[in-house]
């Protein structure tokens, strides 16, 4: 069981943020990433086309042979974790915007969430915002178009620049201190994102957390790669290839890269 591989799925290329930091952190485990370019982005969908298609990515999993999932997408595992750990006997690391240091760390009192709207109108979204950020003002902005651009290779464009800049403005006139990124395409936004905003606002995005999480739940069940040889990693799209290369070639880790049909 060691020797399996960790699953992660995503609605596209976003999730490899998620993947890169598991990687670091557990360079000794093998890894199999699903990039469900075809149907991205999840944000626009139902509640039960979301959970469908990440039904439809376990199985694939699954069938990869995986050890543990990681649903490296906010939108997927605030709409459809509590279905896929009731369905399937295996352990499911979720994602969700980091709400809870970005509300113990503001000193303004207000701080940006920059989300899909599958996201911020989910139920865990808003039960982890009264939870923990019940008396902070929380911007909330729907990124519309945002992974659309990033799937098409768009990250430093001009048109993603100023569509930024129209999401981003509102929040610092309301003088946010920290921006939290709800959704696993947009860490790859920050150098642009650094650009519109000013020094004093911290940007704050899960994926370090998601991977520390991954190797205490792999801990747990005891099934750490023993193995001191480099962990494998393995990528399939189901879309064009081209984004997930150039996004994986400034990783610096060895992977392997290919189509597939799911």
């Amino acid at each position: 069981m060691q020797d399996k591989a960790i699953g992660i799925f995503d609605s596209g290329v976003g999730g490899t943020s998620i993947w890169k930091e598991i990687a670091t952190l557990l360079p000794n485990e093998n890894t199999i990433y699903l990039a469900d370019s075809k149907y991205a982005p999840y944000g626009k969908r139902s509640k039960e086309e979301i959970i469908e298609l990440s039904i439809k990515n376990t199985e694939k999993l699954l069938e990869l042979n995986c050890k543990i999932i990681v649903v490296a997408c906010n939108t997927a595992t605030t709409n459809a974790i509590k279905v896929l750990r009731s369905t399937y006997n295996i352990p499911f690391i979720g994602i969700e915007p980091a709400i809870k240091p970005a509300a113990i760390r503001t000193k303004t009192r207000k701080i940006g969430v920059l989300a899909t709207k599958g996201t911020l109108s989910s139920e865990l979204f808003a039960k982890t915002s009264d939870l923990y950020a019940n008396n902070i003002e929380v911007i909330e902005v729907i990124g519309t178009g945002l992974v659309e651009l990033i799937e098409g290779g768009k990250i430093e464009s001009p048109e993603m620049y100023t569509l930024l800049e129209s999401y981003i403005k509102p929040m610092i006139q309301k003088d946010i201190d920290h921006l939290v990124l709800g959704c696993s395409h947009y860490p790859y936004l920050i150098p642009v994102l650094k650009e519109i905003l000013s020094e004093n606002v911290t940007i704050i995005d899960s994926g370090e957390a998601v991977a520390k999480q991954t190797k205490a739940i792999l801990a747990t069940n005891n099934l750490l790669r023993t193995n001191s040889n480099m962990g494998e990693h393995h990528f399939y799209t189901n879309s064009d290839i081209a984004t997930l290369q150039h996004i994986l070639q400034k990783s610096n880790i060895l992977y392997l890269a290919d189509t597939l049909d799911f």
